[in-house]
């Protein structure tokens, strides 16, 4: 059975998720360059896309 591609890459990972502040992750969507930062601590968690200084969403050049 071949191994089906992920569509989301990990780019930065710190911390931990059963620590108080939580693991934090930074993904790129591999189909639309949009990062992505990911927070999660035991059984709560959240996503949302990244924002430069303008307001507009941060896009990875994956050409």
């Amino acid at each position: 059975m071949a191994k089906k591609e992920s569509r989301f890459e990990i780019v930065f990972k710190d911390g931990a998720q059963l620590k108080d502040d939580g693991l934090r992750q930074i993904l790129v969507d591999t189909e639309t360059g949009v990062n992505y930062l990911v927070w999660k601590s035991g059984y709560a968690g959240g996503i949302t896309p990244l924002l430069d200084s303008d307001g507009k969403v941060i896009v990875t050049d994956i050409g």
